[in-house]
């Protein structure tokens, strides 16, 4: 189950299916497979998983129960349905459509290739880092395309792109350009946008009931609990539980962007 700088897709359905979503995605999606509903909760807590493919038939009987569950513990995270059309799963379908979980594509009838793609295309819009780099579009616009490639990827797999250091190699510059770019559209140092940005992160993860602190750490990559903690009072005032029970996610960015994301002389102005 390895994982790249593109979005983590983790696909909880039989072999077949799995292969032809693993075409399908081609290199906009990583595509992890697990072959139980606790391996599925595992992954979704432990790595950085942005949307699930499940099917309802992944036990051998058509149930909607475990679907359901993930939807409550994670209501954040894009669930994409990927079965067998037959009188078994007509049920589940209505029930999870319900639910608010209605994008399915169905073996051998319409899963070719683009049909695939197109659906996961679709709930990719809908995951926490495309909302969150949608959000921060307007701190990251005056840097150079090479740079906010970089940021984006930093967002995908933070556990990955942690340091100035990791940030100017993948961006093929020296550190001391990396943080030049920074200051010369007026922007806080490179150090500070990636710590307020996982914060940030870290504040959406917890507002879903199946993450704990902890989870939430190891998947944004803290070496330990304590470094979220700090980083949360530093960067929005609160402990991470705080986090979780009093900020919604526009005041948590709303807050995190005015003080660390806006540039200097915008500050300034406002003030």
């Amino acid at each position: 189950m390895g994982s790249g700088g593109f979005m983590l897709v983790l696909a909880a359905v039989p072999d077949v299916q799995f292969h032809k979503l693993r075409r399908a995605a081609g290199s906009r999606f990583t595509v992890a497979q697990v072959s139980t509903w606790d391996d599925v909760l595992t992954g979704i807590r432990g790595r950085p998983v942005e949307l699930a493919v499940v099917d309802p038939l992944l036990s051998g009987h058509a149930r909607s129960q475990e679907i359901e569950r993930l939807r409550v513990l994670f209501p954040s995270l894009p669930l994409m349905l990927y079965t067998t059309l037959t009188p078994r799963t007509a049920g589940v379908l209505l029930a999870l459509g319900q639910r608010g979980i209605q994008h399915a594509v169905f073996a051998n009838y319409d899963d070719h290739p683009s049909r695939l793609r197109e659906v996961l295309g679709q709930e990719e819009a809908r995951s926490s880092s495309r909302q969150l780099l949608d959000q921060l579009a307007d701190a990251l616009a005056p840097l150079p395309s090479e740079l906010r490639w970089v940021l984006e990827e930093a967002l995908r797999s933070p556990g990955e792109v942690q340091t100035v250091g990791q940030v100017a190699v993948r961006a093929r510059v020296d550190r001391r350009t990396c943080e030049r770019w920074f200051t010369r559209v007026g922007l806080p140092s490179p150090r500070h946008f990636l710590s307020a940005a996982r914060v940030l992160y870290a504040h959406r993860l917890l507002q879903d009931p199946g993450f704990t602190i902890e989870d939430v750490a190891k998947r944004l990559g803290y070496a330990q609990t304590k470094t979220l903690q700090l980083h949360a009072r530093a960067y929005l005032g609160l402990t991470a539980g705080e986090m979780r029970l009093s900020l919604g996610s526009s005041e948590a960015l709303a807050r995190v962007v005015q003080r660390f994301l806006t540039p200097l002389e915008a500050r300034a102005s406002a003030s």
